[in-house]
Order: structure tokens, then sequence, then C-alpha cells
């Protein structure tokens, strides 16, 4: 049998303050396009249920627009399964329709049974946090797998303890909580794999993103990550170093970020810079509007100079530096005001 394992989907995230109100409104409604893909290519693919290990909403009080459209989808795939185990966002208060096709879970170990696989799963609380282990059993002779949300490490309320569920018969674990792909034997029969979210909504959900098929034959776990979208949030790091101009920052971005013109970019401007350059980060961005859905730039160059080689000047600019490089202040924050210092000492325009 096939099925598909997902999490972290989502749904009524707002992202405002991560990008502008455009791009986090379509960040919005692609949210609904992935999840309402991946259940199409379910049905495309010959699989009749999804896992849905956590998350699946922002909150435990979702927007009427998410819930209708989550509801909507299961009530009209009345052939596909869906086993929803909440997570630490959408569980609280209730907000369950009841479908015939829709299998909840609770605080307590349940356990359904689809195609000769057992699926075994628990919403982790303060009170079950500890004895989920000892309460959980599986026939040796079984498949079984289990769905759980929580990070993996550590112990207590939201984290999963690999070592505690070693030779417990289980032959998939099915996690959420963490928002990128990740597999990892934990025993000898066992695998335990994040699906990570279906779509990235910010700086901090980078790369590919998508959801977990996985076929079951002959008692044998083969799973493979699988993404839909057509659109990526990259973050990189670019060196500018020696640039004269945001004009050819602009163009060292562009030779050096792989991105389509779908994908959303942040790009951290790095390096060393002969002189401070104004407002280099937001021109830079105007250079690249176009290229990407949404660019956003941020300036962490370092402006090259040697304060050890002021030590013994007894010019007014070696008196500012040494006074800069004595004070209390971080190394980043000197050199900052050392780079505005400059520029005023020399006569410079300086602009914040």
């Amino acid at each position: 049998m096939k099925f598909i394992h997902s999490a972290d989907i989502h749904l009524g995230s707002k992202n405002d303050s991560r990008f502008p109100k455009e791009i986090a409104d379509e960040i919005k409604a692609e949210l609904r396009s992935a999840f309402k893909g991946m259940v199409e290519y379910a049905k495309s693919s010959g699989v009749f249920l999804i896992l849905l290990s956590g998350d699946v909403f922002d909150s435990d009080r979702p927007f009427k627009k998410d819930k209708d459209f989550f509801y909507s989808v299961v009530k009209n795939n009345p052939e596909i399964t869906f086993l929803y185990l909440k997570g630490n966002h959408d569980t609280g208060e209730s907000f369950d329709e009841e479908l015939p096709n829709l299998k909840l879970f609770s605080d307590k170990w349940t356990a359904y049974e689809f195609g000769g696989v057992n699926f075994y799963g628990i919403e982790m609380t303060k009170e079950n946090s500890s004895s989920l282990y000892s309460t959980f059993s599986a026939a040796k002779d079984d498949k079984n797998v289990v769905l759980l949300h929580g990070a993996k490490g550590g112990v207590g309320n939201g984290s999963v303890n690999l070592l505690r569920f070693r030779d417990k018969n289980i032959d998939y674990l099915a996690l959420g909580h963490i928002h990128g792909y990740s597999a990892e034997k934990f025993d000898d029969r066992g695998v335990a794999v994040y699906s990570g979210c279906l779509f990235g909504r910010g700086y901090d959900e980078t790369g590919e993103k998508g959801f977990v098929l996985v076929e079951e034959e002959n008692g044998k776990f083969n799973y493979e990550f699988k993404t839909l979208s057509d659109r990526i949030i990259r973050e990189e790091n670019v060196d500018i170093s020696g640039v004269k101009d945001a004009y050819e920052a602009a163009e060292i971005i562009k030779k050096s970020v792989a991105a389509g013109r779908n994908d959303i970019v942040r790009v951290n401007l790095v390096g060393e810079l002969d002189d401070k350059i104004d407002d280099l980060a937001a021109d830079a961005e105007r250079l690249l509007l176009g290229r990407y859905a949404y660019a956003s730039v941020k300036d962490k160059t370092k402006i090259k100079f040697d304060i050890s080689a002021y030590s013994h000047d007894n010019s007014l600019i070696g008196e500012f530096i040494r006074a800069v490089d004595e004070s209390e202040y971080p190394e980043e924050d000197k050199r900052e005001i050392i780079a505005y210092g400059l520029k005023a000492l020399k006569g410079e325009s300086v602009e914040q």
C-alpha cells in the first residue's frame, strides 16, 4: 500500500511581518493550493491515505475561510482517508467537523488499520509527555506506523525521545513540527521521518518543501520526498568585497544567486568594502526588481581598515579611531561608528 506523510501546513498563517502584504497574501493562497495539489497528486498516484502529523492550521481558532477550505477538500475527496493528528498550533479549542473519511486522534493512543498496516497516534500533552512511551504497544509481526508531533531530542512536553521508541516494533515514525525534511534510523527496524512543511512561509523555511510518499511492500517501507511547488524561498550570502556602488553589487548578486523568477530571495551582502556605501541594500533591491518574485537585501559588509595601523597616529583620525576602539561598544558597532566617522572627517555626507 501507499500513503502520504505530511505536516505543518499552517493554513491561515499571516506572514504580514515577514513580507509586504501582496507577497504575504500570495503565500496564504499558495498554502491552500499546495494542500489541494498534494491531494490531487494522491488521487493520480493511487494513494488513498494521507497522514497529517500536526499543525494543519496555524491557530486553534482558524479563520473561517481556511477552516471551510480544509473541510471542503476532505469532503470532496471521499475516496481518500485523512488521519489528522493535531500539533501545538492547532490543538486546544475544538473545531472538528465529523466526516467519514477524516480520522482523529486524542491524548491517548489511538490506532487505525488500513491495508494491513496499523497507524498509531497520540497528541502530546504535558500530562502524557513521559508516559506515552511506556503505554505504547505494537505487535512484532505487525506493520506499524506512528504519528507524533514534536521536536526530536530532549525530554518533556513537545519533545520526541527516539531512544525510548527503540525496539517497540515501529516501522515508520511519521513526525511533524520541524519544518525541514529529514530521515534517520532509530533502531534496526524503524525510521523517523520529518516531512517538513508543505510550503515555505518565511526565510526560516528556505529550500524545497513538500511531503513524503511512502510505499509498503512485503513489510518494507520505502519513502521518497516529493515537492510540487514551483516557488522556493532562498537565503544566500553574497560576497561583494571591493565593489564601489550598488550597481556592481546587484550584478554580482545576479551572477551568484541561482533562483527562478517565481522565487523569494533574501541576500545577505558580506565581505569587506573600502568605504561605506550609503543605501547599498535598498539600492541593490531596486536594481533586482522584476528578477525574482520578491527580493530582500541586507547589508552585512564590513569596512576594510586595520585599527592597529592607527595606534601611533597623532592625527584627528587616529585619535578618533583609538577612542572608538577603546570604548565598550560591540566590535560590529565599532566598525560602523568608525566607517561613518571617517566619512564625516573627510567632509563627505553621512546618511543613516
